[in-house]
């Protein structure tokens, strides 16, 4: 067999793994809330986030573009498909360590932090430093920031909307209300993380020559990713849920509705107007720390939130290095 066909075809199986461990780490995104609200039961929660994630990797594609050929350049040729194994192995094992501490860290930050980690290391490899920053950095530091005051704001808005209501009538309601709130969330997860997989593989096919663009997205890309990915979240990542779910604040139906709501928004925004590959994570845990906040500061345990800020934080750099690290032992093989 081709020694280059043999290099493409263990960059998309290690991108597949990746995207695998992507779903079952981030299933906790769009279900924990409503899980942790009891408005649908777990198994219920995880098929509908699979189906969610199907259908959102076929919408994605501004930011599959985007992985695939604006964060990294890499010279077309075989020693560049190990810089690229090596990133999404950096990946991984960072997804790994974070999922058994149960730490919801961003497995796209982990992702881009491994290619650039590995491409550092690589000849006539460079980073992309300004969209970098422009599509990396700086959505990595505002989403956050956007998803809590915007769920700081919509969750004093659902409580003046019902201020007279039943208490018991109304957390029914939102508990059927979250059934389209976490379906919501499932499609924006897909739409993101789905499409970064995607994103890798057709750089994969570009640097070994099987396509002239780095842009092109082949449908065969977003069924195989979305295919993965669904199953990976319906494999569930439980660490992560009890995580998002209970040890921030103790969510109801009603502040479980306004954070995924949110997050949900941002995530459609962000990657149909922008093309920005930002982090799901981020979004919704940011989101659920702004609708504790609106019952008192207190509410939030901030040092569960802290914890994960200091995972987020640490995420990028923590993949690059075990990038390099896993570029330095494949580099002969490629």
């Amino acid at each position: 067999m081709d020694p280059m066909l043999i290099a493409v075809l263990a960059v998309i199986v290690i991108a597949l793994a990746f995207d695998y461990t992507n779903g079952f780490h981030d299933a906790a995104n769009a279900i924990a809330t409503s899980v942790s609200t009891r408005a649908l039961t777990p198994r219920v929660a995880l098929g509908m986030a699979a189906v969610g994630n199907f259908i959102g990797a076929h919408i994605g594609t501004k930011v599959a573009a985007t992985v695939g050929s604006g964060l990294v350049t890499l010279p077309i040729g075989r020693p560049s498909l190990g810089v690229v194994f090596a990133g999404v192995v950096g990946a991984i094992a960072w997804n790994l360590i974070t999922w058994y501490f149960g730490l919801p860290s961003s497995s796209s930050h982990a992702l881009f932090g491994g290619l650039v980690g590995a491409t550092l290391f690589a000849a006539g490899g460079a980073v992309q430093w300004t969209n970098i920053i422009e599509k990396v950095i700086i959505p990595m530091i505002l989403s956050p920031m956007v998803g809590f005051l915007l769920g700081f704001v919509v969750m004093i808005g659902v409580l003046w909307a019902f201020r007279n209501g039943n208490p018991g009538k109304l957390n029914r309601g939102f508990r059927w209300a979250q059934t389209v709130s976490a379906a919501a969330m499932s499609v924006g997860h897909g739409m993101q993380d789905a499409a970064k997989t995607i994103g890798v593989v057709v750089l994969a096919l570009y640097i070994g020559g099987y396509q002239d663009d780095a842009k092109f997205v082949p449908e065969w890309t977003i069924w195989a990713s979305a295919a993965v990915l669904a199953a990976g979240t319906y494999a569930g990542g439980w660490r992560i849920i009890r995580t998002l779910g209970r040890k921030i604040i103790d969510l109801r139906p009603p502040e479980g509705f306004a954070a995924e709501t949110v997050a949900s928004c941002v995530l459609y925004f962000n990657a149909l107007v922008l093309g920005a590959p930002i982090s799901t994570t981020h979004t919704i845990t940011s989101a659920i720390m702004g609708v504790g906040a609106t019952k008192r500061l207190s509410a939030v345990r901030w040092n569960v939130a802290g914890n994960i800020v200091i995972g987020w934080i640490i995420t990028f750099p923590a993949a690059g290095l075990f990038a390099c690290l896993m570029y330095l032992i494949v580099r002969p093989l490629f």
